[in-house]
């Protein structure tokens, strides 16, 4: 570091720190390493969490989906008969579905014959690679004698 007062007519001149003649004016070698591997911490981050991402609107999608079948089959199955129901299927897109409708239980004495309230679950599985996930709907819906 230079450090030089020059008088000149009087004058007193400061010439402040710089670079000695034959400094090279550049980053190091190890700045340029040091960022470099700033850059690739940040990157790996970033990756990540995009990759997250996806995976979760994934899986969103999926849980959509089976609410959306399920909420389908409750309305298909607004009435069932006063005995109960038992249905089960799969879809093309590996969604397995179930529904199950038994008599509500009431005290006696029931203001309503047995059976004409029914308690129905409808339920959707699937698998999401190694895990089992699923959706379970329940209601009350009506019975009906003659079905």
């Amino acid at each position: 570091v230079i450090l030089a007062a020059v008088s000149d007519s009087g004058n007193n001149i400061l010439i402040t720190p710089g670079r000695q003649p034959g400094d090279s004016a550049g980053f190091s070698l190890l700045e340029m390493l040091v960022a470099v591997a700033i850059l690739g911490m940040a990157l790996g981050v970033l990756y990540q969490a995009a990759g997250t991402a996806t995976r979760i609107v994934g899986v969103d999608e999926k849980y959509s989906y089976a609410t959306e079948l399920a909420l389908s089959l409750l309305a298909d199955n607004g009435e069932v008969p006063a005995a109960g129901l038992e249905l089960s299927g799969k879809t093309d897109g590996g969604f397995e579905w179930s529904v199950q409708a038994g008599p509500v239980l009431m005290a006696e004495p029931a203001p309503l014959k047995e059976g004409m309230l029914q308690e129905i679950a409808v339920s959707v599985a699937w698998r999401d690679g190694s895990r089992e996930r699923d959706v379970v709907l329940h209601s009350i819906v009506a019975g009906r004698e003659n079905m």
